[in-house]
């Protein structure tokens, strides 16, 4: 299969085009900010690093993430566990890893920028207050929650369903409130609008800024409208 990314694509089209990238190129210490214009064999070479290996994980990396979203199931037929088990693997698991990474990205174009360009200010607000809320619901969701449907579907206990079921109206609470913020920093940054010659860090943070509300979008629908309507469903009989 021919890759999608060579050693001439330079470093910084590879995270325009892939922004999940940026994190494995953090890993390797190669520089797709200031020096994101030239190609990613010359930034390898100058770490002496394996160049076929970090090609082939970039490339691979890629198939896997464009599968992944390819990959059709009807959550609404399988077990409880088996859609439990993706939202943490897939969409807790983005979240734990480009959490932390956007931080340091908007804290970054805020202090460059922010003189220039007020708007940051808020980014920088709404984007922390988005992190705090979210990490918190992450931790509720698999420590209290989760562990709670589980033990339903292996016990059929009506405690357990109640339980879960109850909780259900503060998590929509949670993800409305998400919901929110996304709407805010879309509407602060003009549809994530990139000010002329914005440089790659400032692109790579709306961009990465843009994936997250994809997948934050997808993550809440299985939620909202495929794992509590069946409980709430089971509930009522």
């Amino acid at each position: 299969m021919e890759a999608l990314f060579d050693r001439n694509t330079k470093t910084g089209d590879i995270v325009t085009r892939f922004p999940r990238a940026s994190q494995l190129l953090k890993e390797y210490r190669i520089d797709f900010c200031c020096g994101g214009n030239r190609p990613i064999a010359e930034a390898i070479e100058e770490q002496n690093l394996n160049e076929e290996e970090i090609l082939t994980k970039i490339n691979t990396l890629y198939r896997e993430t464009k599968a992944l979203n390819e990959k059709e199931t009807d959550w609404s037929q399988v077990p409880y566990s088996q859609l439990i088990n993706y939202v943490i693997d897939t969409h807790h698991a983005y979240l734990n890893e480009v959490l932390p990474e956007l931080s340091g990205f908007v804290t970054k174009v805020y202090r460059v920028h922010g003189v220039h360009h007020p708007e940051l200010a808020q980014v920088h607000q709404l984007f922390h207050q988005l992190k705090a809320e979210l990490e918190h619901h992450l931790i509720q969701e698999e420590e209290q929650i989760f562990p709670k449907i589980t033990a339903y579907e292996k016990t059929n206990s009506e405690q357990h369903l109640t339980e879960a079921v109850q909780a259900i109206d503060i998590l929509e609470q949670e993800h409305e409130a998400a919901g929110n913020i996304l709407k805010e920093l879309r509407k602060v940054t003009n549809d994530y609008d990139l000010p002329e010659g914005a440089c790659t860090t400032y692109t790579l943070t709306y961009l990465k800024l843009d994936e997250l509300e994809s997948d934050l979008f997808q993550h809440i629908h299985l939620e909202n409208n495929i794992l509590f309507p069946r409980l709430e469903a089971e509930a009522k009989r």
